[in-house]
């Protein structure tokens, strides 16, 4: 079953089996250290049923232009349910066009988090590239995703491994990784385990940012 195939099953229940008592851990962790402020620009990549938008929201207040980025509609017509983004994008976050993501915000991006979403994308990096391209300098950059759970929480990989297969992620991509190499003041935190990886680092400037 392709992924598009899966969501559009898998949407009306995906909060109730999703795991997210376990994984709003990792949601909640990068909000704190994000540290949005009231009328910031923020962009959510795959953002799924809009989990993360009520923190968001609370962070950004009125003022603040949440969008969410999502290729499934199903997926999105649910967050579009909890009336929480200002615009929401039905689009491959490795193709959508950045400068229609920025005109929809009224700007460049103040934050941009993608809480595991990269793992599900094939071509993952290309997705990132598209998030510096559309992050202001100086903004912050968060990434949520899994890995296998080492020492005593071993014993948890078999809900990792089916979480994973919820969603068809690959638990072995670890896009973290991009955030350690493209931005500067990186943080870091892990919970279950170190199961939920979570890094926040601040866009990196250079030549045209």
């Amino acid at each position: 079953m392709g992924r598009a195939d899966r969501y559009r099953w898998v949407a009306p229940v995906y909060d109730l089996v999703s795991g997210e008592p376990v994984y709003r851990r990792g949601r909640r962790l990068a909000l704190g250290m994000l540290g949005l402020r009231p009328g910031e620009r923020v962009l959510d990549v795959g953002c799924g049923t809009g989990l993360n938008h009520e923190g968001v929201r609370t962070a950004i207040g009125a003022g603040g232009r949440l969008v969410g980025l999502d290729s499934s509609p199903q997926m999105l017509a649910r967050a579009r349910a909890r009336g929480l983004a200002t615009e929401l994008v039905q689009a491959d976050a490795a193709a959508v066009d950045p400068v229609e993501l920025v005109a929809l915000a009224g700007g460049r991006f103040d934050a941009v988090l993608a809480t595991y979403s990269l793992s599900l994308m094939p071509h993952w990096p290309a997705a990132w590239e598209r998030v510096l391209a559309v992050a202001a300098p100086g903004a912050r950059l968060a990434v949520v995703d899994m890995q296998r759970p080492v020492g005593r929480s071993v014993a948890l990989d078999r809900l990792a491994r089916a979480a994973c297969a919820l969603g068809g992620a690959d638990i072995e991509a670890h896009p973290w990784t991009a955030v350690e190499r493209d931005c500067d003041r990186v943080r870091s935190a892990s919970a279950v385990g170190g199961h939920i990886q979570v890094r926040v680092g601040v866009r990196r400037s250079g030549p045209g940012s």
